[in-house]
């Protein structure tokens, strides 16, 4: 039975709201379904948004695009500016502001970012982001910090001596249903058709924007390998994604897997279909807070290979469900355990295993979970 509870008024923030990326994602999936809560009154506030739900406020947040290093601080003030006239019982955001009560952190540091993963010294813009963070941290006592993963945390941890707050890492979900509904026989025959991908082909799927990051070499350089011992199995790799196709072509020609690598594109709808049309799921990023898709992959049914720098790896059990490689680059590892999902029992254990895993991280699991971090801060 529902407990009847005093209305609360939450305040939520996030420059685009229902639209790409993995952060914009979490916050409408999360708040259109707390909105369903009759105890909360939810407002967002956002430079952009897709509206799902009639009992959700939108205002409208600034973004300042010239000079670029003015744009983070003047959605920044504005938002505190708006939430304080308001009065807000809680808020949480999900991008940078100068406090909140709760922050969903999606990224790293951004001075770890600049310094460690982009290599270069910070500018305008980012010293202005970087201000902006550590006002919110400096502020956060009393407030409750939600990072994505443990990589995470763990960048916030050598970032700053001092954690304030409440620390817990709550990762992103997925629609099961979405992606474990649609028949795979069907799948499997009409994306495999529009590709010249044999039935009995094992069939490996990189899902990615950035090809260089997301490790699309490692694993090119790693199907040559596989296929060299086993080529009974015709193991095949389908790219899905936007990036330097070209590149990619040359390096899969060089190796001799040209015809074993097919590039598909950006799909934005019907994703699901390519996932179950699959065998297998590879992304070696060098670098990922999470990845979103490695995610849908699993909800899908398949076994996934990742690098230790993809943030999902915190749901891989080793052999279980998933595989989790030592170094992104190490092709070696990486060809042997396509090798060892070839194996039919195997791979399908695994998928089987993987669906399991998924289905705790469903959204409304998660939806649950946050309305009762919520309650547990009002309260």
């Amino acid at each position: 039975m529902e407990v009847t509870r005093t209305r609360r008024k939450i305040a939520v923030v996030v420059p685009k709201y229902g639209l790409v990326g993995g952060g914009e994602r979490f916050a409408s999936e999360i708040t259109e379904r707390l909105a369903r809560n009759e105890n909360f009154d939810i407002h967002v506030f956002a430079n952009k948004w897709v509206a799902g739900s009639d009992r959700i406020t939108f205002h409208k947040l600034p973004i300042i695009r010239f000079p670029r290093f003015l744009g983070p601080l003047v959605f920044a003030w504005v938002a505190q500016w708006k939430i304080r006239r308001m009065g807000f019982d809680l808020v949480h955001t999900h991008h940078w502001i100068f406090h909140a009560d709760i922050y969903s952190a999606h990224g790293v540091p951004h001075a770890g970012w600049v310094r460690n993963v982009r290599s270069r010294s910070p500018s305008l813009y980012d010293r202005a982001v970087i201000h902006i963070e550590r006002s919110l941290m400096r502020d956060g006592a009393a407030s409750r910090f939600f990072p994505v993963s443990s990589i995470a945390m763990e960048a916030f941890r050598r970032e700053y001596a001092t954690l304030p707050g409440q620390w817990q890492i709550v990762h992103p979900g997925v629609n099961v249903e979405r992606f474990s509904t649609p028949d795979r026989a069907t799948c499997r025959a009409d994306i495999r058709g529009r590709y010249g991908i044999g039935a009995a082909d094992i069939l490996l799927l990189f899902v990615g924007m950035n090809f260089e990051v997301k490790g699309l070499d490692a694993i090119i350089a790693a199907l040559a390998q596989a296929r060299a011992v086993r080529p009974d199995a015709n193991i095949r790799l389908l790219v899905v994604g936007r990036g330097n196709e070209d590149k990619y072509r040359k390096m899969a020609q060089s190796l001799g897997v040209a015809e074993a690598v097919t590039f598909a594109g950006t799909q934005v709808d019907g994703l699901e279909r390519y996932y179950r049309a699959a065998d297998i799921f590879i992304m070696l990023s060098k670098f990922d807070t999470f990845g979103m898709v490695v995610l849908e992959a699993m909800a899908a049914g398949l076994p996934v290979i990742v690098s230790p720098n993809v943030g999902a790896k915190d749901l891989v059990e080793e052999g279980i469900n998933g595989f989790i490689l030592a170094t992104p680059d190490d092709a070696d590892a990486a060809a042997d355990r396509m090798i060892r999902l070839s194996d039919t029992v195997q791979r399908e254990a695994m998928g089987s295993a993987a669906t399991r895993t998924a289905a705790m991280h469903d959204w409304e699991r998660l939806a649950e979970r946050m309305e009762r971090l919520y309650w547990s801060f009002l309260e």
